[in-house]
């Protein structure tokens, strides 16, 4: 069943997929394609009962060879998150629950270095830093309308809209920007990253902190500003990394 929270709904589920469905690195391996839908299960991006693509689909759309799609697949169901049935209407479908996303992804946290974690936020914060200092540059006013509705809807969402507005607010920016380059960075990023950066995204207070964060980045790019608007959103990613920090340590206590 579907899930709607307000303005922007279709939009950040669109900027979802897109993300959840980017091409790996150039190495792509079973385990990476299972890992990505996994997560994306997890966190209740894919919904149960949602259709999967082909294999391949798949195997296009993540860059890898059809094979590779299958084993992949073959691994979800074996681990009891996807389906597959025969038939015209046929397919593999979402069956997992994400009662356990956040345990896998802290297990995935901790086993990254301190400066592994700070390494990868730190290019995810040039890619979105620059993608949101062009944006201020080359956003009309009903654009910036569009993303203030999508973070407002995202503010007062939970669960797995919450999720995909926080994706969808992300990838809207690097669309603002202007440049196909930077959005599909962006996507990679998002896919590889965001799972990671939504175990901070959980007390009340980085919600609300988060948010007013994406409100500070509105009024930059509102304001023709790209100077600010970079300059927020490096703040941002840097203060949630901080805190994903924070939470890998006392997870290793």
């Amino acid at each position: 069943m579907g899930m709607s929270w307000g303005p922007g709904a279709a939009a950040a589920r669109s900027a979802t997929h897109a993300a959840i469905f980017a091409p790996l690195a150039p190495v792509g391996r079973a385990e990476a394609v299972a890992q990505r839908l996994a997560d994306a299960i997890q966190l209740g991006l894919l919904e149960q009962g949602e259709r999967l693509p082909t294999e391949q689909e798949l195997g296009r759309q993540f860059g890898v060879a059809t094979v590779t799609a299958r084993e992949a697949l073959e691994s979800l169901r074996s681990g009891g998150l996807i389906e597959t049935r025969r038939g015209r209407a046929g397919g593999s479908f979402v069956c997992g629950s994400g009662d356990d996303a956040r345990s896998a992804l802290i297990s995935r946290l901790t086993d990254m270095s301190r400066v592994e974690l700070r390494d990868m936020g730190l290019v995810y914060g040039l890619i979105a830093g620059g993608a949101a200092e062009r944006a201020a540059l080359f956003s009309t006013p009903d654009e910036v309308d569009s993303l203030a509705l999508l973070v407002e809807g995202g503010a007062s969402a939970s669960g797995a809209a919450a999720r995909r507005a926080e994706n969808g607010i992300r990838l809207e920016v690097a669309a603002l920007s202007r440049s196909a380059r930077l959005v599909s960075e962006q996507v990679r990023l998002q896919a590889e990253f965001g799972p990671l950066l939504w175990i901070a995204l959980q007390e009340h207070a980085v919600v609300t902190g988060n948010a007013a964060r994406h409100r500070r980045l509105i009024a930059a790019i509102a304001e023709e500003s790209p100077e600010h608007a970079r300059a927020v959103v490096v703040e941002q990613v840097g203060w949630l990394v901080d805190r994903l920090l924070a939470i890998r340590e006392a997870a290793e206590r």
